[in-house]
C-alpha cells in the first residue's frame, strides 16, 4: 500500500490494521523512551540509596540537600530554555490533545524528560507517571507527524503512546488502556481501543524484558476481608472522598497563591521545604511505596503512620504546587495507603486478632486515586494489576463508589486535572460539532475529480465546464500560484437573465492534507457554501476538493 493509501485509510474513523500497525510502531517508540528515563532515574538514586525510592536509609544531612541539589538542574534546564516551556505533564497533553490533536513540542519534552529525572532521583514527592504520559505521547505523536499522516489519526497516535508509557512505568497494561480511555480521551470507540490495546501490550512486554516480571506493589500480603467490614468500608470511602476533595482544593489553593512568584524562587522554596520535611519524616519522600512497608509491620507506633500522613500529604501539595515536574497519580496512592493504614489501626479495636494494615492500605489507594482523579474504574484496575490480587476487586469496588460519590456528589470535587487545565486556563473542551468533524480526515471525503485551469475567460471557461461530465473545476489566479477559486452555476439564475452569468467563481481557503473535516467547516462556516481545496506539502500541489455539502452531510446524517 502506497502512504497516499496509507493516509485516505487513516483520515477514516473506523478500525484499520494499518492503524494498529503504526500503534505498534509509536507505542515501541515511546517505551524506549520511558524505560530509559525509568533507568536514570533508578540508576541515580542507587548511587546513593540502598535500594529504589527508599530515602529511609540516607543520612540526615543528605536528606536535606538532596531536593536542593535536584532543584539546581531543574532550574540550569530552565535557564538554557529562558522558563519557556515549564507546561509539562498529564494537563498539558489532555490540552494538547484537543488543542493541537495530540502535538507535543519538542522543547516542553525535553524540559520533562530531564527535569522529571532530577526531581524523581532528588527526592520530590511526585509520580513518574507524569513524565511518562508526557513523553509516550511525544514520542507516539512525533511519529504520526513525521509520516504527515491525518490529524484524527495522530491524535490516537499520541494515545497508544500514553498507554505504552504508562504501561512501561508500573507493568499495569489493562490499567494504561481504561487510564486513557476514562481519563485521557474520555470516550470508548472501537477504532481507538483496538490500538491503544496493542500499544499498551508493547509496553508491558518491553518492561519484562528490561526489568523482568514485577508487580510494585507484591510485598503486600493478600487480602482478607470478610463480609462483616463492609459497613465499615463504605464509611472508609467516606472519608477517602472527603480527604480527596481536600487534596484537589488545597492543591489548587497553593497553585493560585504562589502564580505570580518568579519559577526560580519557586522551584527553591519547593526544595527547601521538602528538604525540611524529609529531614523530619524521610518516609515521605519519594514517589513510590517501598518505604511505606514499614508502615505495615505490627510493631509500627500510630504516632509515626500519622506523621507520614501528614508529611506526604503536605510534601505533595507544596512540591507540585510550586512547580516541581512530575505526576500526581504515585504520591496520591502513597497518600490512600497511609490514610488506609491508619484507618487499620482504629480498627484494630473492633476485629482483633489481626493486622489489617496491609488491606486497608491498598484500598486506600484505590478510594483516593477514585475520588481525586474522578477515574473509578481505572482506580480499580490500578491497584488490582499493582498488587496482582483479584481478590481485591469487590471490597475495592464498595471503598472506590463510596469515596467517588461522596467526593464528586457531597463535596463537588472533580478531576484534579480538569481544576489544572482551568487555573492555567488552557481550554480541554470542544463543540459536539467540532468533536464530530474532528474524526474524519478531509482526505476521507474529498473528491479527487477535478481540473484546474489558468484562465478566468468567460467562454473559456463556460466550454471548459460543459465539456466536463463530472468533477469540480477550478481556476487559478494568475498573480498567484496558490489561489485558487470554484467554478460552478448559480443555480438562482432567472430565466431572463443572460445564460453567461450563470457561470460564477467562488473564492476557495487552502486546507493541509493532514487535516480533519473541523478545519475544513470552519473555513466555511460564515457563507456555508463553497469549497475548500486540499493540499500536501505546498499550497499549489492540490490533491482534492471538499464542498461544504459534504460536511453538512456528515452531520445531518450523523455518519459518525
Amino acid at each position: 500500500m502506497s502512504l497516499v493509501s496509507l493516509r485516505k485509510k487513516l483520515a477514516k474513523p473506523e478500525p484499520s490494521w494499518q492503524l494498529c500497525l503504526l500503534g505498534v510502531l509509536g507505542a515501541t517508540l515511546a517505551s524506549v523512551f520511558i524505560i530509559l528515563f525509568r533507568y536514570c532515574v533508578e540508576s541515580i538514586q542507587l548511587l546513593y540509596l540502598q535500594s529504589v525510592d527508599d530515602y529511609t536509609t540516607l543520612p540526615e544531612f543528605y536528606r536535606f540537600i538532596t531536593p536542593l541539589i535536584a532543584v539546581s538542574f531543574i532550574l540550569l534546564i530552565a535557564i538554557i530554555s529562558r522558563f519557556k516551556y515549564a507546561r509539562m505533564g498529564i494537563p498539558f497533553v489532555l490540552y494538547r490533545l484537543k488543542s493541537a490533536y495530540g502535538y507535543i513540542p519538542f522543547k516542553n519534552t525535553l524540559t520533562q524528560f530531564f527535569g522529571g529525572i532530577a526531581a524523581l532521583a532528588g527526592g520530590f514527592s511526585v509520580g513518574r507517571e507524569g513524565p511518562a504520559v508526557h513523553i509516550g505521547a511525544a514520542a507516539s505523536s512525533f511519529l504520526g507527524n513525521k509520516l504527515a499522516l491525518p490529524l484524527n489519526s495522530v491524535r490516537i497516535l499520541c494515545a497508544c503512546g500514553i498507554a505504552a508509557g504508562i504501561s512501561a512505568s508500573f507493568n499495569t497494561p489493562l490499567a494504561a488502556v481504561i487510564f486513557v480511555m476514562e481519563v485521557i480521551l474520555r470516550e470508548y470507540k472501537l477504532h481507538i481501543f483496538i490500538p491503544v490495546i496493542l500499544a499498551s501490550i508493547i509496553g508491558s512486554l518491553m518492561t519484562h524484558a528490561f526489568f523482568g516480571p514485577y508487580h510494585e506493589f507484591e510485598f503486600f500480603a493478600y487480602i482478607a476481608i470478610d463480609f462483616w467490614h463492609y459497613p465499615i468500608l463504605i464509611i472508609f470511602g467516606m472519608i477517602l472522598g472527603t480527604l480527596a476533595k481536600a487534596f484537589n482544593s488545597s492543591l489548587i489553593f497553593v497553585l493560585r497563591r504562589t502564580s505570580h512568584i518568579h519559577m526560580a524562587q519557586r522551584l527553591l522554596i519547593a526544595a527547601f521545604l521538602m528538604g525540611i520535611i524529609g529531614l523530619l519524616v524521610p518516609h515521605s519522600m519519594g514517589a513510590s511505596l517501598s518505604a511505606i512497608g514499614a508502615l505495615l509491620d505490627d510493631r509500627t507506633h500510630v504516632w509515626l503512620i500519622v506523621a507520614v500522613f501528614v508529611a506526604k500529604f503536605v510534601a505533595t501539595i507544596v512540591v507540585l504546587g510550586f512547580g516541581i515536574p512530575g505526576g500526581i497519580i504515585g504520591p496520591t496512592l502513597a497518600i490512600g495507603a497511609v490514610a488506609g493504614a491508619l484507618m487499620a489501626f482504629f480498627i484494630g479495636f473492633i476485629f482483633t486478632g489481626a493486622n489489617y494494615a496491609g488491606d486497608y492500605a491498598l484500598l486506600g489507594m484505590a478510594g483516593m486515586l477514585a475520588a481525586s482523579l474522578s477515574a473509578p474504574l481505572a482506580a480499580l484496575l490500578t491497584i488490582v494489576e499493582l498488587s496482582n490480587q483479584l481478590q481485591l476487586i469487590l471490597p475495592a469496588m464498595v471503598v472506590i463508589t463510596s469515596a467517588y460519590l461522596t467526593s464528586s456528589q457531597f463535596w463537588k470535587n472533580r478531576s484534579i486535572f480538569l481544576q489544572q487545565l482551568e487555573f492555567q486556563q488552557l481550554p480541554y473542551q470542544v463543540s459536539p460539532v467540532e468533536g464530530i468533524l474532528q474524526k474524519h480526515g478531509v482526505l476521507s471525503h474529498m473528491d479527487e475529480g477535478f481540473k484546474v485551469i489558468d484562465t478566468n475567460d468567460p467562454a473559456t471557461v463556460k466550454a471548459e465546464l460543459t465539456a466536463m461530465d463530472s468533477g469540480r473545476l477550478i481556476i487559478r489566479n494568475d498573480q498567484d500560484d496558490t489561489d485558487f477559486s470554484l467554478v460552478h452555476i448559480d443555480l438562482n439564475l432567472h430565466p431572463l437573465e443572460e445564460e453567461s452569468s450563470a457561470v460564477k467563481t467562488t473564492p476557495m481557503p487552502a486546507i493541509d492534507s493532514q487535516a480533519t473535516l473541523s478545519e475544513a467547516y470552519y473555513a466555511l462556516y460564515e457563507k456555508r457554501e463553497g469549497a475548500v481545496y486540499i493540499y500536501h506539502k505546498s499550497k499549489d500541489n492540490i490533491v482534492g476538493v471538499l464542498a461544504f455539502e459534504k460536511i453538512r452531510a456528515i452531520l445531518t446524517k450523523g455518519a459518525i
